[in-house]
């Protein structure tokens, strides 16, 4: 059976990844069938601990994993390691005898206790009780209800989320109402704010990012670049001869390190390290989800019939999030990579296949499970091993990130 994954960042006040909601579809064929619920929510938590492990998926952050009612009464969530797991009780589940005893169990065993999208109705009373953490949709819910549900429990001790935070102003106001965590759009595409200079020191990463991607690398001019910049040369020296490789003899020069990982490698290391640098100040969850998407981007390539092109698709996922990280339109940005002009179309929203590619990117990464057929179909792509795929990219951009810090 195949396993589809994707995983939400949750912010706390600092803009600090706190944890990850995992979601899970055993196909798509069978999201919408009610029967296989149960089924989706108790494969979520054996996949996450015994096949796929949580190190790779949440790289040591609290993981939130949506329970049905029979996953809670069946005792399944006992798999779970208690430090890094938050249970997130679904809002159609009844606070019941058994229900009930089931949660005392796992407060009992140190698992945190959180109520998904809360509707405040007297028969919840019991669930409060037990309740660490409440999420509240700030689409579904006016200004006056979440307030009022913030001024209500948050001096029961109970930690307020607040998701489907969508822009700056929401998330501001999430935060002077007392919420603590926030999950949504506006921390994956940060409010872009003018200034009429890049920062100098962006700026020469952005040289750094034009050099290359001239039609003929030339590994002279790069390891002149990295060597006037004293932390990428300690960086390149620390990431070539990390465990991540296996090699046993060590690299002790910036042209031995940049002939060995090759010009395709060359190329995504010094992208990463630019992205990093020029995201100085920013949330780490940005530059991780632009390596995410620029993995899983490379990987579908052949699936898709581009092999050729699978470092353009590199490029396009690793360029996504550029204007977040920059502080500038992605328009201005692109205008000064010379990056394949329908690569930049895509990004730009120009309709063609690469814009579906992004798409479909866009869709596994926020689990829209429902937009996710119309464009296999329409890419002809078959979904055999993308969920492989996504994991890769995941733990690729955890093992790559940390050569960035």
């Amino acid at each position: 059976m195949k396993t589809f994954i994707a995983r939400q960042p949750i912010f706390d006040v600092k803009q600090e990844v706190y944890a990850y909601e995992l979601l899970f579809r055993s196909g798509m064929e069978n999201f919408f069938n009610g029967d296989n619920l149960d089924q989706a929510s108790s494969k979520v938590i054996g996949d996450s601990v015994l096949l796929h492990g949580l190190d790779v998926l949440t790289a040591g952050k609290k993981a939130f994993y949506n329970v049905t009612r029979q996953t809670l009464t069946e005792g399944y969530c006992a798999m779970l390691p208690e430090e890094q797991t938050v249970v997130e009780i679904l809002e159609n589940i009844e606070p019941d005898a058994e229900t009930l005893e089931a949660c005392k169990k796992l407060k009992e065993a140190g698992y945190p206790i959180a109520l998904d999208d809360f509707v405040y109705e007297e028969k919840f009373k019991p669930f409060l009780e037990l309740a660490d953490i409440i999420k509240v949709d700030f689409l579904l819910s006016n200004k006056a209800e979440q307030r009022d549900m913030a001024e209500r429990f948050i001096p029961k001790g109970i930690q307020m989320l607040a998701e489907k935070v969508e822009t700056w102003e929401i998330y501001q106001e999430a935060k002077e109402m007392g919420y603590v965590f926030f999950q949504g759009y506006y921390f994956a595409k940060p409010t872009i704010l003018s200034t009429k200079d890049i920062p100098s020191f962006k700026l020469h990463y952005l040289q750094i990012l034009q050099e290359i991607q001239k039609p003929q690398l030339s590994y002279q001019g790069l390891e002149e670049i990295i060597k006037r910049e004293m932390s990428l040369s300690y960086k390149l020296l620390r990431y070539i001869n990390s465990a991540f490789f296996g090699w046993q003899v060590t690299v002790s020069s910036i042209n031995h390190a940049l002939v060995l990982l090759g010009e395709v490698e060359v190329k995504k290391w010094t992208s990463l390290m630019a992205l990093s640098n020029m995201a100085d100040g920013k949330t780490d969850e940005l530059v991780i989800q632009a390596i995410v998407r620029a993995k899983f981007c490379e990987s579908l390539a052949p699936k898709l019939g581009l092999a050729a092109r699978s470092q353009d698709l590199f490029l396009m996922g690793m360029f996504s999030l550029i204007d977040g990280i920059m502080d500038r339109p992605i328009e201005e940005v692109l205008e000064k990579i010379p990056i394949e002009s329908d690569i930049k179309d895509a990004l730009l929203g120009k309709e063609g296949r690469l814009r579906d590619i992004y798409q479909l990117i866009l869709s596994y990464e926020k689990g829209d499970w429902e937009a996710i057929p119309p464009l296999h179909e329409k890419l002809r792509l078959d979904e055999e091993g993308i969920a492989a795929f996504y994991l890769e990219a995941v733990d690729m951009a955890n093992q790559s990130f940390k050569g960035t810090n």
